[in-house]
């Protein structure tokens, strides 16, 4: 017998996988390279197939079919390596606990407590074992529960040979937080017919539809006088990047909206008098009010020049878009994911995702892709939790649906 799930997400949080926006390359930080290479070498003991590494760190493996039945469809499961800009993933120092409900002290001396009071879905989980944070990083569950949920049903099926599947492939991705996890991924060299991100949250989630993205720069140039004297011949950027920002409806803020609703985010801002800057990203999962909220930027920027001639530009593009209109055509998809959860006593929880994930634009690059649950809350602070039980789920819900491909083909 080789590790279990969570003695396998044990070790892998030891790795420092943070993702940068900074560096520029692929992977963005070594320490994703030396994780990949880890997992090769994992994968080897295993004794899977077709195992590859590319410059990039994408590291693909096949499990070969162990059924004769030449039409069973190829499918593939995907999480990824890194973790959050957010917060450190350097010496991540989990701990297990058996919850009994009420507060959990993360670290006395800082006086870190993950608290139900703070995150009432704490009470879901009395009864059970919880692997925590020490709260001086984030725990590394998005995604190397995905990874090792994964790899651990790879080996629970290499075990177990009399559970009939097709070929399965795997696939493990750089760079996913930054938003670049799929910029490199081959769809072709993968070669499935479906695929499944494991890089869900809580238990059940099952999930088809997300955001359509964009980013956006809006660039406001000022005139700087000497202001003893600046009557009338003085334009402030940073005073005009104000006004366009309280032009954006309120109501339409990250913190104000829930479910289906959209959001302008504003995410960054720089200014002087001489120049400004505003950095937003636009979501929505209505792909028709997505392109209004792009629009109506247009025309704040275009009101703005009105006011102040050649004052503020704006820079914007697409990021991905909602898979839904990829997945739902193959509905199919869908059915034998939340067939399997069922089998396996989960309760499926079909939602939107508030976010994105590789499966948006692998779907839209050919690989139709939805995204399944890993087990972990709180992802990217010291109050990320991932209750053991949860993560044994969705390794057994990857080993039912390669079953279950195989009994309906």
């Amino acid at each position: 017998m080789g590790l279990t799930v969570t003695d396998r997400f044990l070790k892998y949080v030891t790795f420092d996988t943070k993702s940068s926006e900074e560096t520029g390359t692929t992977p963005s930080t070594p320490g994703q390279r030396v994780f990949a290479e880890a997992l090769v070498n994992e994968l080897e003991a295993l004794g899977l197939e077709d195992i590859s590494i590319d410059e990039h760190s994408y590291v693909m493996a096949t499990l070969p079919a162990n059924t004769d039945s030449e039409e069973t469809p190829v499918i593939g499961f995907i999480a990824h390596l890194d973790t959050s800009p957010d917060m450190s993933g350097k010496d991540v120092n989990p701990r297990i606990v058996s919850y009994q409900g009420g507060d959990i002290i993360l670290n006395k001396e800082d006086n870190v407590v993950l608290s139900p009071a703070m995150f009432p879905e704490l009470n879901d989980y009395v009864g059970q074992e919880l692997i925590v944070t020490d709260g001086k990083t984030l725990l590394g569950a998005d995604d190397k529960a995905g990874v090792a949920a994964i790899m651990g049903a790879m080996q629970y099926l290499k075990e177990h040979p009399e559970i009939k599947h097709g070929k399965i492939r795997i696939g493990f991705t750089p760079d996913e937080e930054i938003g670049q996890g799929a910029d490199h991924f081959d769809v072709a060299k993968f070669a499935c017919q479906w695929g499944y991100t494991i890089d869900g949250g809580q238990i059940g989630e099952l999930e088809f539809e997300n955001f359509n993205a964009a980013g956006a720069k809006i660039i406001f140039k000022g005139l700087n006088v000497h202001p003893g004297y600046a009557k009338d011949k003085m334009v402030n950027a940073s005073l005009l990047a104000l006004d366009f920002a309280s032009w954006l409806p309120s109501a339409q803020r990250p913190e104000n909206t829930t479910g289906y609703e959209g959001f302008f985010h504003l995410t960054n801002m720089t200014g002087s008098v001489e120049e400004a800057m505003l950095s937003y990203i636009v979501r929505d999962h209505d792909r028709n009010l997505f392109e209004q909220k792009k629009q109506l930027l247009q025309l704040l920027v275009d009101r703005m020049n009105g006011m102040h001639p050649e004052s503020t530009r704006l820079e914007i593009r697409d990021q991905y878009y909602n898979m839904r209109e990829v997945v739902e055509p193959q509905k199919h998809i869908i059915d034998i994911a939340f067939e399997a959860m069922t089998a396996v006593g989960v309760k499926p929880l079909v939602k939107p995702i508030r976010g994105g994930t590789d499966g948006a634009r692998l779907s839209f690059m050919g690989l139709p892709c939805p995204n399944i649950f890993a087990g972990g809350l709180n992802f990217h602070g010291r109050y990320e939790f991932l209750p053991v039980k949860s993560l044994e789920k969705s390794m057994e819900t990857i080993i039912k649906i390669t079953e279950l491909t195989a009994q309906k083909s």
